[in-house]
């Protein structure tokens, strides 16, 4: 290939600096202004809006997520060894019943949700769960 311009470093031969103003300057690392995508805003923007289009900025919608409930459960097992015969476990911090451990006493329990496993393990014993 045809070389139609004579490069820049030949006309610099005997200067130092070879145009960059001090010594420091146009030297090390710390001249790149970052290494990847550091800089994209302010001193890289240009090389990376002529090389990865569409990097910066926004485009489309998130969809906003609604916050789950969030599940405290107790099982069959601690009302067993707790005294009583009625429970409201909304009182206790608790909202829902679950089903490991056995039963051997009659009692109530209102509660917001309940396994099946437990709502049988507790009729079973002759009691009764209100949900709700």
């Amino acid at each position: 290939m045809v070389v139609r311009r004579e490069k820049k470093s030949r006309s610099f031969r005997g200067s130092h600096t070879h145009g960059w103003g001090a010594k420091k300057k146009h030297r090390g690392a710390g001249s790149k202004g970052g290494k990847g995508f550091a800089g994209s805003l302010g001193a890289n923007k240009f090389y990376v809006q002529m090389n990865f289009p569409g990097h910066i900025g926004k485009k489309g919608f998130h969809r906003p997520v609604k916050a789950k409930e969030e599940i405290n459960g107790i099982n069959v097992l601690n009302l067993a060894t707790m005294d009583g015969k009625e429970f409201d476990l909304a009182t206790m911090g608790y909202n829902k019943l679950l089903g490991k451990g056995k039963i051997g006493k009659a009692i109530t329990v209102k509660v917001k949700y309940a396994s099946e496993q437990a709502i049988a393990k507790i009729e079973g014993a002759g009691g009764k769960v209100v949900l709700g």
